[in-house]
């Protein structure tokens, strides 16, 4: 069985089927009759012990002294709780309640009473027992749960979907693949999934009811194709495309150390995207220049409690000690649309693309923000240091920022703590943002062009909705003419022009941005040398040839037409 779907991260698994349903949360409200409900507390039973035993062997992983570690205790002893457990029976017997209704019913009310002490570490302890009361009705609706920790080495993730937070926590050392139902090339999702090399179709309309746990599967995410019980000779065909891809990225390698450069000498700054240290390890395998978008954000998705200024500063030192002297570009947290945090209470939004989110949130949310700004400052008295600023679409959003970096270093000041020069820059990502822009330049040292979120917001097509993503791609003539205006507003101002979207790493585009007048690209560290490698195949003035015929095309067609002619 061959099922298309959209290949987001390039790549060839051939595995075993891990399959997770989606759970259906619509619980049956109606009281139980007397006879079922001693059959119902035998299943409660069953499923305490199953989740008690399963976080038990979880926590044999960990480090007694870690965060993760903590946070697991503190399930077991809720889960363990003599009082808890009686107040589960109590709802099933005087209430006639399911085993599943009396843990929501419970559970909620343990989370609102931590809420209602308005303290931050309680409120996001509130999170943490919604979400182990969900693992429970997991196991009394299903006999299963979402525990990965203990999946089989070669394992290909199949299911709905997976939260940028939920990818966090998979264990990608077993995971050779992963196939959604939803999504698209420019989801934070995907994004995570190309930054961990992991072969990944979304899009892709597979019944999960079809495919058996432990099937043999083969994911074609060159092709975009999902292969349920593939034969020998599909089996065969894509380990040779496999080994042929081992060649490809190892041909690759010859331009680690080559000059970053067109074949007449014009020169482009090729940096990498990342979201944690670990990825700032494998920059020197490709010869980045250093990291031109660090996503703090996923350290907050990654943790169940917030980590905290010191902390904060520790990593950026890190990451710093890791470059050597090469520059780090911080963005700032940017939350909301997709991206939720377990240790912030985030209120749920009927349109949450169109919400709180990125420099909205933080400067809804001083406090949270101030923490991470004094935090960089302090780690820039080690390093180079970039910061930038997602979602800015005004001149007023920005000051805002700027004043509120005043008060941060007014406090360092008073607190006799040294911090350091910083450059600054804004993710350019709305048509607002380009029409604001030379309002905004004279505070600024650099711009950076974020094509997911400028083609979401100028298409009005949101970026992982599977029926939108062909119909409105990033390479389409008014993304470029936006780009375009973009670029030549910063360079009349004398301000640099770095690009972090997804759109950096599409070899199709690089000479056409290099003819736009892009000075760096922030690539995924998979896609690095292969961008180098087109780079070099180009003189600087055939660029600017193909971006002036690109800039009068008006449709998408002929735009893709003439780039892909120009790749070929």
């Amino acid at each position: 069985m061959i099922i298309k779907g959209i290949a987001v991260s390039a790549g060839i698994a051939l595995g075993q089927a891990k399959v997770l349903q989606p759970l259906d949360s619509k619980l049956d409200y109606h009281l139980l009759p007397p006879s079922q409900l001693h059959f119902e507390q035998r299943c409660l039973d069953k499923a305490l012990a199953a989740l008690t035993s399963q976080i038990k062997k979880s926590a044999l992983h960990l480090q007694p002294d870690s965060d993760h570690y903590q946070l697991i205790e503190a399930d077991l002893m809720l889960l363990e709780d003599e009082e808890l457990q009686e107040e589960l029976q109590v709802a099933i017997a005087k209430q006639q309640f399911s085993a599943a209704l009396a843990v929501e019913h419970t559970f909620a009310k343990h989370a609102q009473a931590m809420r209602d002490m308005d303290t931050p570490y309680l409120s996001c302890r509130a999170e943490d027992i919604l979400s182990l009361g969900q693992r429970l009705i997991r196991i009394l609706l299903t006999g299963e749960s979402t525990e990965l920790s203990n999946i089989p080495d070669n394992s290909i993730i199949i299911t709905q979907d997976i939260t940028p937070a939920e990818f966090a926590t998979l264990p990608l050392e077993r995971v050779s693949g992963l196939v959604l139902q939803t999504g698209g090339v420019t989801s934070h999702t995907a994004i995570l999934a190309r930054s961990a090399s992991i072969p990944t179709l979304m899009s892709c309309p597979c019944d999960l009811t079809l495919i058996a746990n432990g099937a043999p599967i083969a994911v074609d995410a060159i092709s975009g194709e999902l292969i349920v019980n593939p034969t020998q000779e599909q089996v065969a065909r894509l380990a040779i495309a496999q080994q042929q891809a081992l060649e490809r990225k190892v041909g690759l390698e010859q331009f680690k150390n080559q000059a970053t450069q067109t074949q007449d000498g014009h020169k482009i700054s090729l940096l990498a995207n990342v979201g944690c240290i670990s990825e700032i390890n494998h920059l020197a395998d490709v010869g980045a220049e250093g990291v031109g978008l660090f996503r703090t954000e996923f350290m907050f998705m990654n943790n169940h409690e917030l980590p905290d200024e010191h902390q904060q500063y520790l990593l950026y030192c890190d990451a710093l000690q890791l470059l050597g002297g090469k520059p780090l570009t911080i963005r700032t947290i940017d939350l909301g649309a997709d991206k939720e945090v377990p240790s912030l209470s985030m209120v749920k939004e009927e349109n949450p693309a169109l919400g709180l989110r990125g420099v909205r949130y933080t400067l809804s949310h001083p406090q949270l923000f101030k923490a991470q700004l004094r935090a960089i400052l302090r780690a820039a008295n080690h390093g180079q240091v970039r910061l930038m600023f997602p979602m800015v679409n005004q001149v007023e959003e920005l000051e805002a920022v700027l004043s509120l970096i005043e008060q941060c270093k007014n406090e360092l000041i008073e607190a006799e703590k040294g911090f350091g020069d910083v450059t600054f820059g804004i993710v350019v990502e709305t048509p607002a943002a380009v029409i604001n822009l030379d309002s905004m330049l004279p505070l600024l040292d650099f711009i950076s062009i974020g094509t997911n979120d400028l083609t979401q917001y100028t298409m009005a097509a949101d970026r992982s909705n599977p029926y939108l993503i062909d119909r409105y791609p990033v390479l389409s003539p008014a993304i470029i003419k936006l780009i375009g205006q973009s670029i030549n507003c910063a360079k009349a101002a004398n301000v640099q022009v770095s690009m972090c979207g997804e759109l950096a790493s599409n070899p199709n585009a690089t000479a056409l941005l290099i003819g736009l007048g892009i000075d760096e690209l922030s690539v995924s560290v998979a896609a690095l040398l292969e961008i180098k490698q087109e780079l070099t195949r180009w003189r600087y003035q055939d660029c600017v040839k193909l971006a002036e015929q690109a800039m009068v095309i008006s449709r998408i067609d002929t735009l893709n037409e003439l780039l892909t002619r120009c790749h070929s």
